[in-house]
């Protein structure tokens, strides 16, 4: 993996130290099932550090000699010993491990679900026809079910799925997909924390089918996103208030049932260099209109009434 020469502040990055693992190396120490067992009593405890007798009797080994082997393999890279007396000691994770078990916990890697489509909430943007929910490959996507315009696609773990209602699914997809373009607008990637750049992009439609659009990448782990600017919107004050005055919570709406966030005709571009976009939001003859930069930053809002 890449690294950058020097970080925004001029200063060296981190460097790897000698303990630092490969990948492959990384994925071959946990590729053991005692050593997975090890992570998810981890994670199972009721309080932690671990005792070393404790976690050994929750994973089931008799033989000492063995297991302890197996946590040494994990030990500094997937969990730390703590220091302590009699039970006041044992073993914690490290970030790695309890990335490790919330994968498995997620189904990303042992998981394959499908479901039938599901009707949503709201109705497309494109043609007024109904809306569903459609799950492939841990991507799930809102789309018309007439006209099939695309209202969002986005990944969500298998994990995701369990003891949900498709109602409940729905709504857990909408939170997901704010919490992720939030993050990335801030400069975080949702996936590794790593920089996220942003980019106004007015050219060819994504698999959106939006041609004016904003576009996330991570510089770090390649992970991106792709959205209408709208979408940033769902929590400025501003929009909220403009929106909660004409009885239309935004809490209670998910994205996908208003047009400005997945649809580019509510979206113009005033400058190209440097960026500024107007993007518009009618209700009952009543319109907000905001003005943003190319980092998605609000410069200004009006309020344009039909009286």
């Amino acid at each position: 993996m890449s690294r950058p020469d020097v970080s925004s502040e001029g200063e060296p990055p981190l460097e790897s130290t000698a303990a630092s693992l490969d990948p492959a190396d990384a994925f071959a120490l946990i590729g053991n099932e005692t050593r997975l067992a090890i992570l998810e009593a981890l994670w199972a405890a009721d309080e932690r550090p671990v005792p070393f007798s404790a976690l050994r009797r929750e994973v089931g080994m008799r033989d000492s000699a063995q297991f302890n082997y197996h946590l040494q393999k994990l030990t500094g890279h997937f969990v730390t010993k703590v220091d302590g007396t009699g039970d006041d000691g044992g073993y914690e994770f490290k970030h790695a491990g309890e990335k490790v078990v919330r994968s498995v916990i997620a189904g990303s890697f042992n998981e394959h679900p499908t479901f039938e489509p599901f009707a949503v909430e709201g109705a497309c943007f494109a043609c007024s026809g109904d809306l569903e929910a459609r799950y492939d490959d841990e991507r799930l996507t809102i789309v018309c079910a007439d006209c099939g315009e695309a209202h969002g696609e986005y990944s969500f773990p298998p994990g995701g799925l369990n003891d949900r209602t498709a109602e409940e699914i729905a709504e857990a997809f909408d939170q997901r997909v704010r919490h992720l373009h939030c993050l990335a607008a801030d400069g975080v990637c949702p996936e590794c924390s790593g920089r996220m750049t942003t980019e106004i992009v007015d050219e060819g439609e994504c698999c959106l089918g939006v041609r004016v659009r904003v576009d996330h990448e991570c510089a770090q782990c390649g992970h991106t996103l792709c959205s209408a600017a709208g979408l940033r919107l769902l929590d400025h004050s501003a929009v909220v208030s403009f929106h909660r005055e004409r009885g239309v919570p935004l809490d209670d709406r998910p994205y996908w049932t208003l047009p400005w966030c997945v649809s580019d005709e509510y979206t113009r571009v005033l400058e190209r260099d440097p960026w500024r976009l107007e993007v518009r939001m009618p209700i009952d003859g009543d319109e907000l209109r905001v003005t943003m930069d190319g980092d998605l930053a609000v410069l200004e809002t009006s309020v344009q009434t039909g009286d």
